[in-house]
């Protein structure tokens, strides 16, 4: 069911840039963002999706010429970026925040990505970037256990500024949650589907925000935690399940030795741990299974 949303008076000529940004009440950045992308792409469609602002965050955009599309609530990122990707007339997508964070001089450099053949490019945080420790810790773990999953390196799972080609992109909005993790799902689902990716290396600004990070230190634990099963789940679930299986089972052995040799009997513990290992294994195959039948829906 598409979300009730409303648009401004679009531009009717032919782009094929499409220059997407979620925006929520990002009035102080979102004016000097817009000028400074049109001297770089002054044909590109500008597209910002207004996420129930109360700034007057739609009506500079207006002024600055950009599409608007309003939700009448908020919505969530995500959200923001299915409108967005959906309302485009461009057969490439820019995606950006719209707190000034991503410096649109580095459109070249991805856009030059996909001349080379990919589907998708990415662009990769530093060290550089401002983050906080922690965040730092959990993108670099993010990344780890994303590249073990996957077999490619990934360099910034979680980055909001990309581009893509437009019709594998709008494949797989379906998967797409409403909140934050949108770069994690799409980033899973390109690989999943064999679409490339590359990673272009970029250095952020702080946040050019008023309200600062959107993102809150609770939110941010339960976010790791989803993160990590939301990888795991869109790309091969036995890779997940599998290892915990065989350690279950490993534990159910290694109790049923130590009893047998002290007590020269087969024990519940064994017995339960046994039966983990094969619950988990079942989970995962059932798992393997419901992803591939999502992605052959997609390519449909």
């Amino acid at each position: 069911m598409k979300h009730a949303t409303h648009e401004s008076t679009p531009d009717t000529r032919e782009v094929s840039l499409s220059i997407i940004l979620p925006a929520k009440n990002e009035a102080p950045t979102i004016g000097p963002l817009l000028d400074s992308i049109a001297k770089f792409y002054p044909h590109a469609e500008l597209l910002v999706v207004d996420d129930g602002s109360t700034d007057g965050t739609p009506d500079i955009a207006r002024e600055r010429g950009a599409r608007v599309i309003t939700h009448p609530y908020s919505l969530g990122n995500g959200a923001s970026v299915k409108s967005g990707a959906r309302a485009a007339r461009g057969d490439v997508l820019i995606f950006m925040d719209a707190d000034g964070q991503h410096d649109p001089a580095d459109i070249p450099r991805l856009l030059a990505r996909l001349e080379a053949g990919y589907d998708m490019a990415v662009g990769a945080r530093g060290k550089d970037s401002q983050a906080s420790p922690g965040r730092r810790i959990a993108n670099g773990f993010y990344n780890w256990f994303a590249s073990l999953m996957t077999g490619f390196r990934v360099r910034d799972l979680t980055s909001g500024f990309r581009a893509a080609r437009a019709e594998p992109f709008r494949r797989f909005l379906y998967l797409l949650p409403n909140g934050f993790s949108y770069p994690t799902t799409i980033t899973m689902a390109f690989f999943r589907s064999g679409n490339p990716i590359d990673y272009v290396p970029i250095v952020t600004a702080r946040r050019g925000s008023a309200r600062g990070s959107h993102i809150r230190p609770i939110k941010d634990g339960i976010r790791f935690l989803l993160i990590i099963f939301k990888v795991a789940t869109l790309y091969s679930p036995l890779k997940l399940f599998f290892p915990v299986s065989l350690a279950f089972f490993l534990a159910g052995a290694a109790n049923y030795l130590n009893t047998f040799i002290t007590m020269h009997r087969f024990t519940n513990m064994s017995a339960l741990l046994f039966s983990a290992a094969v619950i988990v294994l079942m989970m995962g195959l059932v798992s393997e299974q419901i992803t591939a039948t999502s992605y052959r829906e997609a390519d449909r």
